[in-house]
C-alpha cells in the first residue's frame, strides 16, 4: 500500500491562507490559465501543504506540483532546502516541474505547453 501523506494539515492553515492572499505577481499571472481546469480539464489548487511543506500549485489527482522560484533560490542555503524538500515531496510520489519567475513573463506559452505534456505524461 501506498505511504499516504498528510494534505492541508490544519497546523499549517495560517501559512497556506497568507500565501493565498499574499500571491507573488507570477502566481496570480499563472493561477489565471491553472484555475477553473483550464489546462486539460485538470483540478489545480493553490497553497497546499503535502506533509510538511506548502507548495505552490497541485493537481492532487495527477501529484504533480508546480513551484514558481525567484532570485533567492539561487542562494546556496535555499538550494539546499529545496533540493531537501523536493526530494521528500518526491518519495511522497509526487512530479515536480519548477519554473523561474522570470519564465512566467516571457515564455508563459512554452510554461502552459511544459505544464500540459506533463499532465497528459501523468494521465497516461
Amino acid at each position: 500500500m501506498e505511504n499516504i501523506k498528510p494534505v492541508n494539515k490544519k497546523s499549517l492553515k495560517t501559512i497556506r491562507r497568507l500565501h493565498r492572499n499574499r500571491p507573488t505577481p507570477w502566481e496570480l499571472k499563472l493561477w489565471q490559465y491553472l484555475k477553473d481546469r483550464k489546462i486539460d480539464g485538470h483540478k489545480f489548487r493553490r497553497q497546499v501543504s503535502i506533509n510538511n511543506y506548502v507548495v505552490d500549485f497541485c493537481c492532487l489527482d495527477l501529484k504533480l506540483i508546480i513551484e514558481l522560484d525567484g532570485g533567492g533560490h539561487l542562494h546556496p542555503t535555499q538550494q539546499k532546502k529545496d533540493e531537501m524538500r523536493e526530494g521528500d515531496l518526491i518519495n511522497c510520489g509526487y512530479t515536480i516541474i519548477r519554473f523561474w519567475n522570470t519564465e512566467i513573463d516571457e515564455y508563459l506559452n512554452e510554461v502552459l505547453e511544459i505544464i500540459s505534456e506533463k499532465c497528459k505524461g501523468l494521465n497516461s
